[in-house]
């Protein structure tokens, strides 16, 4: 029974992933037939325009939305077990804010002098950033037995961050640093196939060896008395989840800025679909789920309101913000 549902939630998400891929291809200002779009993808002549649209602008986009938002729903998986709770996340713990202030820092530096931003520099400042806010949590967690005022912590550091972030755009000097307000507002528009290169290569590189991880955080997912007497390292296993969960979140942050509710939000759906928490399951559901999500919003904020576009962190915040209350809400019944 377990085994007939665990391939039926495999194949749904696996299904709703490429529906939604093909939907935000075809669909947009300029709605494309899905019969034209695989004429255009077999390598087959067709509209000059239409296949500028699929190639250049569409596809990758998708294909962007789908790697990003599966990071980053990995990412939060890997929060919340190195936390035990179910509303740990990089957006919620300030990991995302810390690594948009370090990205923005590094932009208008090298805005400033007429240089070229890369995508790897982009994912260094990014992952730094990440670091940074991610020390300050730990920090704190050694001085807060409180989950909930550990997360109350992260939130504040994530409005610190935003805080000096929005000065720093406030006060840059180069007309180009409108491109900066529009990426600090979260958007996957905009992304090269060079951008898509490196992003897929970073988060499949990490993602695979989250997958590796499986067994020790199933032992760590026990407590850490049980890991413990397993054999498992560990002050360097938390390491590891730290280091993995904040590459993903900075990787995330880099190429589409601040996405909200991804990471607590995915998970959480994602386990009450398979009703397990077994690592091997979860860790490619998450990125599935991770990939459906973003997809599904993107699409909403590129076509709800067209031809205004919507950020998609506040598409993520209307349907993931609701998953959260009603996670707390849950645990406060359970007494927890």
């Amino acid at each position: 029974m377990g085994r007939t549902r665990y391939l039926s939630a495999f194949l749904f998400l696996a299904a709703a992933a490429a529906l939604l891929l093909a939907a935000n291809i075809c669909i947009g200002s300029v709605n494309i037939p899905l019969g034209d779009v695989l004429h255009i993808l077999g390598g087959g002549e067709g509209a000059e325009v239409s296949s500028d649209i699929v190639l250049r602008i569409r596809l990758p986009r998708a294909l962007a939305a789908a790697v990003l938002g599966g990071g980053l729903a990995l990412s939060g998986y890997l929060l919340q077990t190195f936390f035990h709770n179910p509303i740990a996340g990089p957006f919620i713990l300030g990991i995302s804010s810390g690594a948009k202030l370090v990205v923005a820092l590094a932009m208008v530096f090298f805005l400033e002098r007429a240089l070229r931003v890369s995508s790897l520099v982009l994912i260094g400042a990014a992952f730094v950033g990440a670091m940074i806010s991610m020390g300050f949590v730990l920090l704190m967690s050694r001085v807060l037995s409180q989950m909930s005022m550990l997360i109350v912590s992260g939130v504040m550091i994530g409005y610190i961050c935003t805080a000096i972030t929005d000065f720093v755009v406030t006060f840059a000097d180069d007309a180009d640093i409108v491109n900066l307000h529009n990426w600090s507002m979260g958007s996957f528009s905009g992304i090269s196939w060079d951008n898509v290169a490196v992003m897929s290569a970073v988060i499949f590189l990490t993602s695979f060896f989250v997958f590796l991880m499986s067994k020790p955080i199933g032992a760590y997912q026990m407590g850490e008395a049980y890991a413990k007497n397993m054999g498992l390292n560990i002050k360097l296993f938390r390491v590891l989840l730290v280091l993995l969960s904040s590459i993903l979140s900075a990787c995330v942050t880099a190429f589409a800025g601040p996405v909200s509710f991804v990471g607590i939000a995915v998970p959480q759906l994602v386990k009450n679909l398979f009703r397990t928490a077994k690592p091997l399951l979860m860790i490619p559901a998450c990125f599935l789920g991770g990939a459906v999500f973003c997809l599904f919003c993107d699409l909403l904020a590129r076509t709800l309101f067209a031809p205004t576009e919507l950020s998609i962190s506040t598409m993520t915040a209307v349907f993931g913000a609701p998953i959260v209350i009603l996670i707390m809400i849950r645990r406060r019944r359970e007494g927890v």
